[in-house]
């Protein structure tokens, strides 16, 4: 598997989005990509997890494997408690620093980078929906999992009309961040 990824959050997030555009954009790049989400009985502020496997080859089960995650996302202290586990020891997780709180033990077996997602989100694109945007444009960034312009289009496509300005503002933010959190 080429790349394994996983998205955590709680219910209304929009993890599940940002999932969605990654695997199709990886399948217009020629390739395969398919999502799965878990969600808790509680849908709303609930843990959730997406996890995004993408590869040139036909992917044959559509859930990652637990340890062998590449890269993960988590805007959300219960999530990322839940499934940080999954990660490969030494690989990226990306946390939102206003409400997830690594420990010093997680610190020493990942490499952690805090990117305010949700502040950027609401407070320098001015809608806190494109969070997922932002959190789209940071993997992207930091992966190199599908190439960054088919992401991008792809995101056009699948937003409304309407937010299509505010999205691409999320997207350049959330690589803005992501290169200056790689340089930091």
């Amino acid at each position: 598997m080429e790349h394994q990824l996983r998205f955590t959050g709680v219910g209304g997030q929009g993890v599940l989005l940002a999932g969605e555009i990654l695997a199709e954009a990886k399948i217009k790049d020629k390739g395969y990509g398919v999502k799965a989400a878990t969600y808790t009985s509680q849908v709303r502020g609930g843990p959730t997890k997406v996890d995004i496997l993408l590869d040139s080859e036909e992917i044959l089960y559509p859930y990652a494997s637990e340890g062998e995650i590449d890269f993960m996302l988590s805007t959300a202290q219960v999530s990322y408690d839940s499934f940080k586990n999954g990660v490969k020891k030494g690989n990226i997780i990306v946390v939102e620093p206003n409400l997830v709180k690594p420990s010093e033990e997680d610190r020493k077996n990942y490499r952690i980078y805090e990117i305010p997602i949700i502040s950027i989100a609401k407070e320098e694109v001015g809608n806190v929906v494109t969070q997922s945007v932002v959190a789209l444009a940071i993997t992207v960034t930091m992966t190199k999992c599908v190439d960054r312009e088919i992401v991008f289009e792809t995101m056009l496509e699948k937003v409304p009309d309407k937010v299509k300005e505010v999205n691409k503002k999320a997207f350049l933010l959330g690589e803005k961040y992501a290169k200056e959190a790689l340089e930091g």
